[in-house]
């Protein structure tokens, strides 16, 4: 199905101006991994995409968090920036170079920005920056998307829904990426035989599809709560049907995991009703998409929420949710937090390196409790700052919880 992402991708030459700020990398890029940079430190290679509007500027902060926490741990990285998206598009012509996808492939994790803008919305559709995101995830094949949406207590009364509602919320969407109606053929725009235009995409998803995305939730539900809850629409789907008849029968291979069915509508419901209801959530890449972005504003904001993009093998993707922000670009004024917990989420779930993503975890908390808050999360009584003061604080934060662990 994804097939035909691939038409768009070609090789192409970079501009020097490019080469220029990638040259530290120019050299044919050969993955090793692990391999030893220096006595007793381990060595990865990362690519960053930092893509469009506010990507570029987050990017660039979480780049040094993760500099900065592996230092701590022993563990050092070589980064490689590529263009994707509108940047891509601009510089090269095409959403996605071949030597993007080239470089991503050969890395050892993917840590995305953000990709689109007004810019380049009336472009065509293969030529759309939003394309080049759906390529980048075919091409690495990572088919499942975990998104965390976790209401931390210094944030509770950043959320629209009562302290009540909101407080103690701890949830994870399990989301499928690479299959369903972002990628189901047919689709397109035609006319019909009344010379009207008719626009049309393709649910369509093949057991083996739905087996393996149910696996992982029910893997990630195992180590949280083992509380899973499958969202489709099998009242009214066929997809839905067979999505419902094979993560039940999947069941039977985790019976210390209790599964339970909720149409998407009401799932939707459900998540500003009552929240902590749920632990963890399957769904298809359509409703995973929209109950994520939902579910984010439970936390207080978009701003807030990282996500990981895996494989069966192959490096993972690994980004904030939050779109490139392009009215807000270059001021200063983004989160930089979701993209930082998205490279602790790339050390934990990308490269198993738990205690350098955990001191990252601990430094955004340390920075939030400190009172240090951007504009979307701001209230009365904390201090309003930049997306640039943001992250020197939790680089301050990363410092002071090593001197904190030698005392």
């Amino acid at each position: 199905m994804a097939a035909g992402l691939q038409t768009n991708i070609r090789p192409v030459k970079f501009p020097a101006t490019f080469k220029a700020l990638t040259k530290q990398s120019s050299a044919p890029f050969r993955v090793v991994r692990c391999a030893a940079a220096s006595p007793g430190k381990k060595r990865y290679n990362i690519t960053l995409l930092p893509g469009d509007g506010i990507g570029p500027e987050v990017i660039s902060i979480a780049k040094h968090v993760l500099h900065q926490a592996g230092s701590l741990e022993g563990v050092e990285f070589s980064f490689r920036e590529m263009p994707i998206g509108g940047a891509a598009l601009d510089l090269v012509g095409v959403p996605l170079p071949e030597e993007t996808i080239s470089a991503a492939k050969d890395s050892d994790a993917v840590l995305l920005g953000a990709i689109g803008g007004y810019k380049w919305d009336n472009n065509e559709n293969h030529l759309k920056p939003e394309k080049g995101l759906l390529q980048l995830r075919a091409g690495l094949k990572v088919f499942a998307n975990l998104r965390p949406a976790t209401v931390l207590p210094q944030l509770v009364d950043a959320s629209t829904l009562k302290r009540e509602v909101a407080e103690g919320v701890d949830l994870m969407v399990v989301r499928e990426l690479t299959g369903g109606i972002y990628f189901g053929e047919p689709r397109g725009i035609k006319t019909n035989e009344n010379g009207e235009e008719v626009g049309f995409n393709t649910e369509v998803y093949a057991a083996h599809e739905i087996d393996r995305i149910a696996r992982v939730a029910f893997e990630t539900a195992r180590k949280r709560r083992g509380k899973l809850c499958s969202v489709d629409k099998a009242n009214v789907l066929d997809a839905s049907i067979l999505w419902r008849r094979r993560v039940t029968a999947l069941a039977a291979e985790y019976p210390d995991v209790e599964l339970s069915h909720m149409y998407v509508d009401n799932a939707a419901m459900q998540l500003v009703r009552d929240p902590k209801q749920f632990d963890t959530i399957v769904t298809n890449n359509i409703f995973g998409d929209i109950l994520s972005d939902e579910a984010s504003m439970i936390t207080g904001s978009i701003g807030m929420l990282p996500s990981a993009s895996l494989s069966d093998s192959g490096p993972g993707l690994f980004e904030p949710i939050h779109g490139s922000a392009p009215d807000i670009a270059g001021q200063d004024k983004a989160n930089p937090l979701a993209t930082i917990l998205s490279a602790a989420m790339l050390l934990k779930y990308g490269l198993g390196e738990e205690k350098a993503a955990k001191r990252i975890e601990d430094a955004v908390l340390g920075a939030l409790n400190k009172g240090f808050r951007t504009g979307d999360i701001y209230s009365a009584g904390t201090k309003l700052v930049g997306c640039k003061e943001m992250g020197e604080e939790v680089l301050k934060s990363v410092v002071d919880s090593q001197v904190h662990a030698s005392v």
